[in-house]
């Protein structure tokens, strides 16, 4: 699950950088909102990578403080859904509403692989 995390993150957040002044109209969210979600996306996908990479026999090193920080970034895309509500394209809310989903989901998918043991050394993320 972790590379699944690292690399979304990293793909969402070159993408939401390479086309931020396009999704900025698409969305009708403003420009410097895209780049800090953007930057917010690839700084956690380097944390993930790290995380990925320092994983030894199946666990994956803070599994249950990426899984919080997954849970708490779905919480602040709703909060934006709900501020930009009135503002937003239905595409700029399919955006945060479905982020919130994707990396909520995430979470907890993690926060309970995170209880778990390694299984006979495949691993559980």
């Amino acid at each position: 699950m972790i590379w699944i995390d690292w690399i979304a993150g990293a793909v969402a957040g070159v993408l939401m950088l390479s086309l931020r002044g396009w999704l900025a109209a698409l969305y009708a969210l403003p420009g410097g909102l895209l780049l800090v979600i953007g930057l917010a996306n690839l700084a956690y996908s380097g944390v993930s990578f790290t995380l990925a990479m320092n994983s030894r026999g199946g666990r994956v090193p803070f599994l249950r403080a990426v899984a919080a920080a997954n849970m708490g970034w779905a919480v602040v895309c709703l909060v934006l859904a709900a501020v930009w509500a009135g503002q937003a394209s239905v595409f700029g809310m399919g955006q945060l509403v479905g982020e919130a989903v994707l990396v909520g989901g995430l979470g907890v998918m993690e926060w309970r692989a995170a209880g778990r043991p390694a299984a006979a050394g495949r691993g559980v993320c």
